[in-house]
């Protein structure tokens, strides 16, 4: 048995981190300190506070003796986006719906997915790059992480959180920022695919989300109804289709 701080991992970091949201306090999220621009805007846009990035003007944060402040103007109209949507979020490590201050606010109106026609081949070879691309886990063994791969299974992003959630949120920014085609690839996961993670998936723009774990019934009703491939218990050689299982093919496609 390894001693805690001996010849075993280090541990991993998780701060408060409280978003500022044009002078109004709107979330604490327990958190690892790390891309926080890229956290601000994928939670801004996940939340639907932002219909998208031009509408975030500036992003800065001050280390204080309690945790983080991320500060983020936003433009006018957003604002007002934010009071309807204000939540009170006392958040903890791997939730995402503490809080919301009314149950109409757990489900939001997300757009439908595009089309993405992906070969099971690109998907197991994605989850199986995914463990070399983790460096929190492999220092801590704490961090889930979410990657998102191209149609040939190479991993092009990964961000990583000791939160689930957190990490999705910090790998959309990331996208979203960067102007990626999101039809062009696909998000994979460390984690299993709960209700509000199919959310953010579907809110980020993306077509297939595949998932370590199992989903919720939940997470694959949303699937099912908003056009999202939904693949879970991903193995070495196999892995369970929950939605739209038919543009999951089994053989690479014809160029």
């Amino acid at each position: 048995m390894n001693e805690p701080n001996g010849a075993g991992l280090a541990l991993a970091e998780e701060v408060p981190v409280a978003f500022v949201v044009n002078g109004i306090s709107h979330a604490v999220m327990m958190a690892t300190p790390t891309d926080l621009e890229d956290f601000a805007l994928g939670f801004a846009l996940t939340e639907g506070l932002i219909e998208g990035p031009s509408q975030l003007y500036e992003v800065e944060h001050e280390v204080l003796p309690q945790g983080i402040e991320v500060r983020l103007q936003v433009a006018a109209a957003a604002e007002y986006q934010l009071k309807e949507r204000r939540r009170a979020m006392a958040g903890r490590t791997g939730c995402g719906l503490c809080g919301a201050e009314r149950l109409e606010q757990v489900r939001m109106a997300v757009p439908q997915a595009p089309d993405v026609v992906l070969t099971e081949e690109a998907l197991l070879r994605a989850h199986a790059l995914l463990r070399d691309h983790q460096p929190e886990k492999l220092r801590t063994g704490a961090t889930h992480a979410a990657a998102w791969a191209n149609m040939a299974g190479d991993i092009v992003c990964v961000r990583e959180d000791v939160g689930r959630h957190n990490a999705l949120d910090k790998l959309i920014g990331a996208l979203r920022k960067s102007q990626q085609d999101m039809a062009q690839g696909f998000v994979c996961i460390t984690s299993r695919a709960s209700f509000e993670m199919v959310q953010k998936t579907l809110q980020s723009g993306a077509g297939v989300l595949a998932a370590v774990s199992a989903p919720t019934a939940l997470a694959v009703e949303m699937a099912q109804a908003h056009n999202l491939v939904l693949v879970g218990l991903i193995r070495r050689d196999r892995c369970t289709r929950y939605s739209h299982s038919l543009r999951l093919t089994p053989q690479p496609l014809s160029v």
